[in-house]
């Protein structure tokens, strides 16, 4: 089989431990991560566990050969930033001990705009958050992640994200097999959205050196803080966290944060996750 190495195809960058390489390289095609792996996945007429992997195998019948969760029991939770990257999802699950074998597939997400959280990450960066902007429509990983795995998740985006179920009724959510999703998890900042000159929300998920050179060149008070330059402000900020807490303040003070109230309706406060199959495909017939 030829080489799927995440170093092979150029998708090893992890940023919790090189900042500036934020948010890494995103799955560009449908796949299947499996440690430091990134098998293709072949979408089909089907649902997800019935794509084939490397053109062999039906994808539950290689998860259930693995001793893995099976797409049905699994979450589908959208990735506007880091986790869209197989590099950073391995690091964060590995780490733990935890099985890093997640399906990852591009899929069209109306309703989603991609912002900067107004908060700075405690490895330094200025993250990307979602919020609700009806008329924006992007290419978005959806991460098919087991119970542990997404426990594990949830803990390294806990306090300052929190996590919405978005249904697919209200956010169209259009998979490369045509399927359209019946709902997803996702996760916003509770620190709201960063906003641009122009007052609308700053556009994140971009080159994290360009994000951070314009804000210290829009704030003395942020230059004084962190700067001068994009790599100063990483290696203070990831540091110490009371220069995190003073950043995030000054965001806040310079009038840039908007709050992120559009979640809250779809805010996740059951005790009940639902999962793949309890979310079945709207207007198809896929077997």
């Amino acid at each position: 089989m030829k080489d799927r190495s995440l170093a092979t195809l150029g998708l090893d960058d992890v940023p919790a431990l090189e900042p500036l390489t934020y948010p890494g390289r995103p799955a560009t095609e449908p796949s299947l991560l499996e440690g430091s792996d990134l098998l293709r996945l072949t979408p089909a007429p089907a649902r997800l566990g019935r794509w084939y992997v490397e053109e062999s195998s039906l994808l539950d019948e290689e998860l259930g050969r693995r001793g893995q969760a099976l797409t049905g029991d699994r979450y589908p939770v959208i990735a506007v930033g880091s986790n869209a990257s197989p590099g950073q999802i391995s690091h964060k699950l590995t780490r733990l001990g935890l099985s890093s074998a997640v399906p990852m597939v591009p899929v069209r997400v109306e309703g989603i705009g991609v912002g900067c959280s107004g908060h700075i990450s405690p490895a330094g960066y200025v993250a990307a958050t979602p919020y609700v902007d009806r008329r924006a429509a992007a290419v978005l990983v959806v991460a098919w992640m087991d119970a542990a795995q997404l426990e594990a998740v949830d803990a390294t985006e806990f306090p300052d994200y929190r996590r919405a179920m978005l249904p697919g009724a209200e956010f169209r959510m259009t998979m490369p097999s045509g399927e359209q999703l019946g709902g997803a998890y996702i996760y916003f900042s509770a620190h709201g959205v960063l906003a641009g000159p122009d007052g609308a929300p700053r556009e994140g998920g971009g080159d994290q050196a360009v994000l951070l050179s314009s804000l210290l060149a829009a704030s003395p008070r942020l230059g004084k803080l962190f700067g001068p330059d994009p790599t100063a402000w990483v290696k203070k900020a990831g540091n110490e966290q009371q220069l995190r807490e003073r950043g995030t303040r000054i965001f806040g003070e310079e009038g840039w944060v908007l709050p992120q109230a559009d979640f809250l309706p779809y805010l996740d406060v059951s005790d009940e996750l639902l999962t793949y199959a309890d979310l079945p495909p709207l207007g198809n017939s896929l077997p």
